[in-house]
This record gives C-alpha cells, structure tokens and sequence, in this order.
C-alpha cells in the first residue's frame, strides 16, 4: 500500500564517523542501544520501494547535533555540515527524500542564523528538534526568539524524543537520567519525554504566541493524550503566568495544530487513546528507519496495514498512510 514516511532518519557517515571518534557520554551507544547505525541512501531507497513509499522526509535522531554541553562551536560546526551533507544527499536523490534542518539548540543564537540558512540556501522543509535539549525544554523561556524565528517563517517542527537531562544551576553540567538502568531510552523513557515536550508546549503558551507552526511529534502522541485531562486541570499553575485551560481547549490546538506520526506499536491499544483526542486526518506514517531495522520497518509496515484497515476501513487506512502526508506535504516549503 503507498505511503509518505514522516519518520525517517539519515546518518550521515562523518557525523557517525565524529560521534564514534569521540565516544564519550555514551555517543557510539546512543540512549542506550547498541550502537549508531549505518545508513546510505540507495539502501534506504531500497526499503522504500519495497514499502511503495512515495517520499520520506529524512531527519536526525537522538542525540542530534549539539553533543557537548557548553560547546556552541562545536554544535554550530557540526549542525551545519550535517544540514549541508543533508541537502545534498536530497538534491541527488530528489524523487525521494526531503529533510527536516537540525538546530544546535540550546544555543539560540546558533539556531536562529541556521534556520535562515537551512531553509533559504539548503532547500530544508522543516526542522526537526530535540524533546529537551540538555535538559531544556521547548516552552522554556530562553527559547523563545527560536520559536517566534520559526513561526514567522511558517516552518513545520517535528519533535523527536532523546533521553531525559537535568541541567545543574549555575553550571554547564547536564545529567543524563537514567531510572531504569540497562533498559534503553527508547523503549520507555522516549514516550515520557515527549509528553513532557508536550506539555511544555501547551502549558508555556508557545502555542498560542507562535500560530505559524506546524507540530510534528513522534509515536502516536505517546503517553500524553492518558494526561491531558489532568494537564488541564492543573494549567494554571504548571508554568507561571499560563491561563487556565479546558481538555476542549487542548483538543482543539492537537487536532489543529499537530501531527502525530504512528512509528512504533500504536496498535493494539495507543492508537484508541489518541483518537479520543485528533481524528485520522491528524495521523501519518512514520518508519524510524534505521534506528528501527529494515526488517522490522517491514514486519510492523504489514502490522499496521493490517490492523488500520481491520479497525477503520480501506478509506481511513489510505489517509492515514497517504492522504493527510499528502495535504501536509503540500503545505511544507518546497526545496530548493
């Protein structure tokens, strides 16, 4: 069945390269797995042909380009030749892949020079951030002039989760937090950082002040919609200064202003609590290739085929899989 990836990773070989080359704080080991994985464009082509996916908009992953806590030059250094080595592998193979730009967040003024750059000279479509960068999250006040840049360019940002860090005042120092040791962070600990992205977004009023943004989040909301009662409930108080605000009102900015991608299992179970916060047209597909492996991609593709179809019908499994990505795509600044 044809499908639009909104949940694709590239690793470009010298960001890989300079991660393994510098394997302190876990790089070769990302969040815990096993290892950076490989990644060139024809293989990725391959699976795409296999999977009938017509694009695949290609991003970073965890833990994306500012590596070293303090070290702006170092992430403005490397977000850029990853940015540029992304452009170019899209303008080669143009017929199947656009990207979302990285940002070297938490270094705003690093951000803000590369989101000109990155849509005006590499023909970016987007940009993808962290659910905290360094322990900072992106209602956080010290971002806001990246937020206010990126909505004032009518910019798409698809958030993907990283492990969870905690800042130490008055320091540089982060802490990566690690609650279940050996258990890595995308098995558990991804989902409650990208509620905590969303939360923070809500609850900051970087929403309402930002009203050019489109919001990507990653695995079919994670655990927030179980919460978004109890996120209302407690608005008031949950950020200084934020007005109160109804479940109606949440509702209302998720099914208008987000997208939620379904990689992962959103089946048998999550998928049911999302749907009582967006409707279908809100949903996309998303591979996490090749963080999630060819043949799994492949194996959970057929899995959610099957059960979209079982549960909604022919129709709602072809705009989930298509459709909307289509009308999305539309609306997303062409490449250069």
């Amino acid at each position: 069945m044809e499908r639009i990836d909104f949940h694709a990773h590239c690793v470009p070989p010298a960001y890989r390269e300079y991660c393994l080359e510098n394997d302190f704080a876990g790089r070769g080991h990302p969040d815990g797995m096993p290892a950076i994985p490989d990644w060139d464009a024809l293989s990725h082509i391959e699976l795409m042909k296999k999977l009938k996916i017509q694009k695949s908009v290609l991003s970073m992953s965890s833990p994306g380009t500012h590596l070293t806590p303090g070290n702006d030059d170092e992430a403005r250094r490397l977000t850029r030749q990853v940015n540029e080595d992304m452009s170019k592998i899209c303008a080669e193979h143009s017929e199947h892949f656009l990207f979302f730009a990285s940002l070297p967040l938490p270094d705003v003024e690093g951000s803000l020079a590369e989101i000109d750059y990155a849509l005006d000279h590499l023909g970016a479509v987007g940009f993808q951030i962290l659910t905290n960068s360094h322990g900072i999250y992106p209602g956080d006040p010290r971002f806001t002039r990246v937020f206010d840049k990126l909505s004032e360019r009518n910019t798409t940002v698809f958030f993907h989760p990283t492990t969870c860090h905690m800042q130490h005042p008055d320091t540089v120092s982060v802490t990566r937090v690690t609650p279940n040791p050996g258990v890595p962070s995308p098995v558990m600990e991804f989902m409650f950082d990208t509620t905590r992205s969303i939360a923070s977004l809500i609850t900051s009023g970087t929403l309402s002040r930002c009203p050019g943004i489109t919001f990507l989040i990653c695995h079919c909301g994670a655990s927030f919609p179980p919460i978004l009662a109890r996120v209302a409930e407690f608005s008031s108080f949950l950020i200084a200064g934020a007005e109160a605000m109804s479940v109606e009102d949440i509702k209302h900015l998720l099914q208008t202003r987000f997208y939620f991608d379904l990689a992962g299992v959103p089946f048998p179970d999550q998928i049911h609590g999302m749907l009582r916060v967006v409707d279908s047209s809100r949903l996309l597909y998303g591979s996490d290739y090749p963080y999630t492996p060819g043949p799994l991609v492949e194996s959970l593709a057929r899995r959610l085929d099957d059960d979209l179809q079982e549960s909604f019908g022919m129709e709602t499994t072809q705009r989930v899989l298509l459709k909307n990505a289509e009308e999305l795509m539309s609306k997303l600044r062409p490449s250069l």
